[in-house]
């Protein structure tokens, strides 16, 4: 699974997300809780699509 689908399928749980840290080459990402509280796990990738699905998200 690419880390863009582990964000999408997060999302499709009820999840949500903040970016946590964006350089020009990676991101850390926070996966919390469906109500946006605690940081559950963390995604840390500098895969291309998962960035512009970020840069996108803006």
């Amino acid at each position: 699974m690419t880390p863009l689908e582990q964000l999408q399928r997060w999302e499709d749980s009820g999840g949500t997300w903040t970016v946590l840290h964006r350089s020009g080459d990676g991101a850390v990402v926070a996966l919390m809780r469906c109500d946006g509280g605690e940081i559950v796990d963390r995604l840390e990738s500098g895969d291309p699509a998962l960035l512009a699905h970020l840069d996108a998200a803006g």
